[in-house]
């Protein structure tokens, strides 16, 4: 987002926290620019978080999964919306938020994993309102592949890539898995907590965008793969999955095994979000003219494992 239309969301969002004050007035509000990517800009004026959602999605879709996130039997799920500006900025449909705390990159051993688990498993049991979407996570795993076709053809890591995500079958809608409601994009990041820290923290599910109904085992397809290629601790992993499964979670069970071996879902998924990863992570470090890092690195060594599930790699189809 340009500094003009940036500046104007500060504003919007400083209305929004302070109506019926006159401009100029003095503000002691903590204030600041959260995120600003192509498909979301994000600012925080004292205890709300204005959010411009990227010109591309579907405004009606984009309307349906707010409203999920608004109902009362999800409120101990999803962050719930505030009423406010809903009129278009530079393109960009707009909602208002609270501010919650994220989780702490500087402190993993505090993250929330287990209640993430818990989080993730209330929400695959919620019904789903009739005309929510479908969830976008298998949709992104395929435009972060094109993002990386068009950005770094001659990367030496693409053909690793690509070969790995030729192992991955089409990601048609399974009929034998029901439409369950789904994140779509579950991270640490997508976690805030309400109020001061502690054993009782309330934490939330923020970011609805990619929000819909599909195949759970998505949600759970980033930590999988983390501790898939070894970044993810075995232990922390097995608190994140046994939250996730005391609390009565779809995701891991299997009509074959019978829930024993949750890899029987998860890995497939588990797959695509490594091949996005690596994806992005080619498509990034090309745009900023630096070498891959440690972790990305890691990606897509994991990358080359898949791939050797194949023995012949493809050309390219054109994007």
């Amino acid at each position: 987002m340009d500094d003009t239309a940036l500046l104007q969301l500060h504003t919007l969002a400083r209305a929004a926290a302070h109506p019926g004050e006159p401009d100029g007035a003095t503000c002691p509000c903590r204030a600041g620019l959260l995120a600003d990517r192509a498909d979301g800009t994000v600012v925080r004026h004292g205890r709300l978080v204005l959010k411009a959602h990227g010109p591309d999605g579907d405004p009606a879709d984009l309307r349906a999964r707010i409203s999920v996130a608004a109902l009362p039997d999800l409120a101990e799920v999803l962050l719930p919306p505030l009423p406010g500006p809903r009129t278009p900025h530079a393109d960009r449909p707009l909602s208002l938020w609270p501010y919650g705390s994220p989780v702490d990159p500087e402190d993993p051993g505090a993250a929330p994993w287990e209640a993430a688990g818990r989080l993730l498993a209330r929400l695959h049991q919620a019904p789903a309102p009739p005309g929510t979407p479908p969830m976008r996570a298998p949709v992104k795993a395929a435009l972060a592949v094109e993002r990386m076709r068009r950005a770094a053809p001659d990367h030496p890591a693409t053909p690793v890539v690509l070969r790995a995500w030729l192992t991955l079958p089409d990601f048609a809608p399974e009929p034998a898995v029901p439409a369950i409601l789904c994140h779509g994009d579950f991270h640490l990041g997508q976690l805030v907590r309400l109020g001061e820290p502690g054993p009782d923290a309330r934490w939330r599910l923020i970011d609805v965008d990619d929000l819909g109904v599909g195949d759970p085992a998505w949600d759970l397809a980033r930590p999988a793969a983390w501790f898939a290629a070894g970044l993810l601790a075995p232990e922390v992993w097995a608190r994140f999955l046994s939250a996730y499964e005391t609390a009565g979670g779809p995701a891991t069970r299997s009509p074959a095994t019978g829930g024993a071996d949750p890899w029987a879902r998860l890995d497939v998924p588990a797959r695509a979000l490594t091949v996005q990863t690596a994806a992005l992570a080619v498509a990034k470090s090309t745009a900023e003219g630096r070498p891959l890092d440690d972790v990305e690195d890691v990606m897509i060594d994991t990358c080359a494992r898949i791939g050797s599930l194949r023995t012949e790699l493809p050309p390219p189809a054109s994007p």
